[in-house]
């Protein structure tokens, strides 16, 4: 029962992760000298999940592909149960041999170009997360363990978008693409609930079989949770910008992630959700629509790009936009096909660009001339339709506006309620912070920014005044001593949490917790 073995084919490059992380925390693998043993660890890992998928291919020639596969219940609640099952179908099957092999050669070119780089160890154990997510991902049986390789490859995509973190145009872009997926993964959360609450369960074959039970209009919100997720997983319009800035990553991340794998990871669960679009020819309209837009986009905006990464980014847009048409247009076998096609051409393309680059010395190709005729056109090109500046207006200041206001409410309000050392390197509790602010006409004054700001600084004020009139009036002096040991503790506590070792620990916990 070979079949049994899959959960090995996710699992290995993931224990092949915790490895390296685990013993570069330890010293064991560091600097040149650590190199041949992640070497060995990544290339182990990813060569053992490719044998245990064709060894498992080999069989479903022979006998029929095994179909689902429960191997153990994950989480039970009532009646509801999520098991860590597996779709080993022909889609399942082939794809995930097909992203094993791509791993793996990925791996294998990465050794020597990632060679003596400082961040060799920690290039590799993402790579290699990101190797068990995708596997996760196309394998798994049910939405619930998708959506586990859905974030763990999300997390992949950031950490390596921000591989040289020193740079600060790497962390804004890695950043940026991170927010921008956590509206996908809003919608993919949306998908599952709505999964549970009226098809009944979200192993794919049951939601399948629950479909007839349900009328087209819920059918159509169930599949949009899921497109949205789809489409911004995929760099689909309106969130195609962020593809182009995940570029800042290492070649070998840019042809595993943006070339070939990760970037089709929408267009996946699109197929694999094909009786849930097929039952929602509403959504199927929206899938048609946004790949043909998507597909325009790309292939405008890729005439005037001017180095080849970009050129291969924007080529990487049309075609998976081009797969989104033909899943809207009812072609979910093609798209498959597709899909696997432009996942092989494009590895290879992303992978050959750095040797490429230096054989030749010619300029850039110009532009064609029927688009520079157009001054319209040209310039819409050259901006990138202007998605970037729209993105930044919709998405990232509101992000960051909220994201002062958290900061501003957490050092006004929480810092000085435990009686944290201010800036300034005084016991800074409320009551001495009112007292100061009177005496300096409302400087330490907190603002707000919108909705969200005016009632954070509305809070801040509510909070100011209890402290200061019913806490510390009514212990007198020894509350205040209380606070300032406790704000001891907790500033101890917090210097050793901001080690390495201690926030590696905690995220390990949360994995575990997750799995």
């Amino acid at each position: 029962m070979l079949e049994r073995l899959v959960w090995l084919a996710p699992a290995l490059p993931m224990l092949a992760a915790l490895w390296i992380a685990i013993g570069y925390a330890l010293g064991h693998n560091r600097g040149e000298a650590g190199e041949r043993r992640t070497t060995y660890a990544s290339l182990l890992a990813t060569g053992g999940a490719l044998l245990v998928l064709l060894a498992i291919g080999v069989q479903a020639l022979a006998r029929g592909a095994p179909g689902q596969v429960a191997v153990w219940p994950w989480l039970v609640s009532g009646r509801y149960e999520v098991w860590v099952s597996f779709t080993l179908d022909a889609l399942g099957l082939g794809l995930g041999t097909l992203f094993a092999l791509i791993a793996l050669l990925t791996v294998r070119f990465a050794v020597n170009y990632m060679h003596r780089e400082a961040g060799f160890q920690r290039f590799f154990a993402v790579l290699d997360l990101f190797a068990g997510a995708m596997l996760l991902i196309v394998l798994a049986g049910n939405a619930a363990l998708a959506f586990v390789g859905w974030e763990l490859a999300g997390i992949s995509s950031f950490l390596l978008i921000a591989y040289s973190y020193d740079r600060p145009v790497a962390a804004a872009n890695a950043t940026r693409v991170f927010v921008t997926n956590r509206i996908g993964d809003t919608g993919f959360v949306l998908g599952i609930f709505l999964a549970f609450a009226w098809l009944g369960g979200i192993e794919w074959p049951a939601m399948y079989a629950a479909l007839p039970q349900i009328d087209r209009l819920s059918a159509g919100v169930v599949a949009g949770g899921f497109l949205l997720a789809a489409l911004a997983k995929s760099a689909q319009v309106p969130f195609a910008p962020w593809i182009a800035r995940a570029l800042e990553g290492p070649t070998p991340s840019s042809a595993v992630f943006y070339g070939s794998l990760m970037v089709h990871a929408g267009v996946y669960l699109v197929i694999r959700l094909e009786p849930l679009f097929l039952h929602a020819p509403a959504m199927m309209t929206l899938l048609a629509f946004f790949g043909l837009l998507t597909a325009a986009y790309g292939y405008l905006a890729g005439l005037t790009q001017t180095d080849v990464k970009s050129a291969l980014i924007f080529s990487t847009t049309t075609q998976v936009g081009l797969m989104f048409f033909a899943c809207g247009m009812g072609w979910f076998t093609l798209a498959a096909w597709h899909l696997a096609a432009h996942a092989v051409w494009r590895a290879y393309q992303f992978l050959g660009a750095p040797s490429l680059m230096h054989q030749l010395n010619a300029p850039p190709r110009p532009a064609p001339r029927w688009l520079t005729r157009s001054r319209t056109l040209y310039t819409a090109s050259v901006q990138r339709f202007w998605l970037d500046p729209l993105a930044d207006v919709l998405v990232v200041h509101p992000t960051r506006a909220m994201a002062r206001d958290v900061a501003a409410f957490d050092d006004e309000v929480v810092s000085r309620a435990a009686g944290a050392p201010d800036t300034e390197g005084g016991i800074a509790s409320l009551a001495h912070w009112e007292a100061r602010r009177a005496g300096d006409a409302g400087s330490g004054e907190m603002r707000g920014h919108g909705v969200l700001g005016r009632l954070l600084a509305w809070l801040a004020s509510l909070l100011y005044w209890f402290e200061d009139r019913l806490v510390l009036r009514g212990g007198g002096a020894n509350i205040r001593e209380r606070l300032q040991v406790a704000t001891r503790y907790l500033v101890e506590i917090d210097q050793l949490l901001s080690q390495p070792r201690y926030l590696l620990l905690m995220i390990m916990a949360t994995f575990v917790v997750i799995l």
